[in-house]
């Protein structure tokens, strides 16, 4: 019996471990800090032995295979004496996908994957698809394939996740566009996470469809160096295109194979020039998976925002509160400052992952009030926006950053969290924060 070992425990590693048991490996979990109540529970329940708190080397670097969380650098230590003893290391995508024949939508990109995928998926369950929903988002994909039967998958992948990926392939591969982000985990190379994220177009075959972004100058200049074997989908803002989706007369144009198809922007359910982006490539994988053109349309105009991307929580007084906790990077940032429309009270900051503020220089001198800096060392926000923006000040906790702002929001501004930064220094992850930042406001 093939032995595998799960380095991490939380919803990726967990799922890898039961999909591992129900296909017969011995199996064994490792994970350097405490597990939550929820995965222990889940393991016992599977009878899956397990660590936390701590790596037993003679339990793990016995094992034929290891399959690495993606929030686990390949630098850490325990990686690199299993990589030393010539032990593969692989991904819990490349796990589940071994065992899965279900059709494969995969979605990448720094900005707008979670939006994309979820209309997608949400594309797809109205036309009365059996679909699944995994990746970065929702239950983990390892135990939808071990505990579920789907026909199709709606998979939203961090280039951490792809980081690990060999035989893997996506039916339809989407990156929405590629900024500078977890340069952290990449060297500092911005080529080394391109390629990461390129890594979603591996194995696809001339049957398979490329969707990207034409407007994305770092996923041109990438695209003109490889060879894609997959139909490709452009997406743009800028121009026509013959095959693709491009922006003509207020309207969302998809031309795929011989068809072409219309869509109003005033229907979109999502507003924001990011989000046409995010709609025109949803639109055309719903288009490759022969969704008709009335259920693209209605799906489009009954979308649901996603919970901690520019969610509006609450009015109070005049002042809308935006939760918009998922932009963890500066583009993200650019994006939910770049829609707004009233005067800006912006809460921004956490762990910095290499950022340059430069480009929000100017959005943040046209919009913002007052910055409040939500972070343990906040001293780049500072020296990017001192000057710029008149008000600035520091606090270390959710319910302070809205009293703050609650105090000098006057009627008719805007009170965003939007922090361009990783949530670990004062928070779980980002929706913990997004959840405290919502609970403040209701509590106000």
């Amino acid at each position: 019996m093939s032995r595998v070992v799960v380095l991490g425990g939380g919803e990726s590693g967990v799922g890898s471990a039961v999909l591992a048991k129900v296909k017969g490996f011995d199996v064994f979990l490792s994970d350097m800090g405490n597990l939550s109540e929820k995965y222990i529970s889940v393991l016992n329940e599977w009878n899956i032995p397990f660590e936390q708190g701590g790596h037993t080397e003679s339990l793990i670097l016995n094992a034929d295979e290891v399959i690495k969380s993606p929030g686990i650098p390949s630098t850490a230590a325990m990686v690199q004496k299993i990589e030393e003893k010539g032990i593969r290391v692989i991904s819990e995508i490349e796990f589940a996908g071994r065992y899965d024949s279900a059709k494969k939508v995969c979605i990448t990109g720094s900005n707008g994957k979670t939006t994309t995928t979820s209309l997608i998926y949400h594309l797809l369950q109205q036309a009365g698809l059996n679909v699944g929903l995994g990746g970065n988002i929702g239950k983990s994909y390892a135990y939808q394939v071990a505990t579920e039967k789907f026909d199709i998958y709606v998979l939203e992948l961090s280039s951490f996740q792809l980081d690990n990926v060999y035989d893997f392939k996506a039916d339809i591969a989407i990156i929405t566009n590629i900024t500078p982000d977890h340069l952290d985990r990449y060297d500092y190379n911005m080529e080394n996470y391109v390629k990461s994220k390129f890594r979603i177009t591996r194995n696809m075959s001339d049957d398979d469809c490329f969707i990207f972004c034409s407007d994305d100058e770092i996923t041109i200049n990438h695209l003109n160096k490889i060879v894609v074997k997959a139909k490709q989908l452009p997406f743009t803002q800028k121009k026509e295109v013959t095959q693709g989706a491009f922006v003509k007369e207020e309207k969302i144009v998809i031309r795929y194979d011989e068809d072409e198809t219309d869509i109003y922007l005033k229907e979109l359910a999502l507003g924001g020039k990011h989000n046409i982006y995010n709609s025109m490539a949803a639109a055309l994988a719903a288009k490759a998976m022969e969704i008709d053109d009335s259920a693209i349309r209605e799906g489009l105009a009954t979308f649901q925002a996603v919970e901690h991307r520019l969610e509006n929580v609450l009015s109070i007084k005049d002042v809308l509160y935006i939760n918009d906790s998922k932009a963890t990077n500066v583009d993200a940032a650019w994006y939910a400052l770049e829609c707004q429309t009233r005067p800006v009270v912006w809460i921004v900051g956490g762990t910095d992952k290499g950022n340059d503020y430069s480009s929000l220089v100017p959005l943040a001198q046209e919009k913002v009030k007052a910055i409040i800096c939500m972070g343990i060392d906040n001293r780049k926000i500072h020296n990017a926006f001192e000057g710029v923006v008149a008000k600035m000040y520091d606090v270390t906790s959710a319910k302070d950053a809205v009293q703050k702002a609650h105090e000098i929001a006057s009627a008719g501004d805007v009170v965003l969290l939007s922090p361009c930064c990783a949530s670990f220094d004062l928070f779980k992850n980002y929706e913990d924060r997004g959840r405290q930042f919502k609970d403040a406001v209701r509590n106000l």
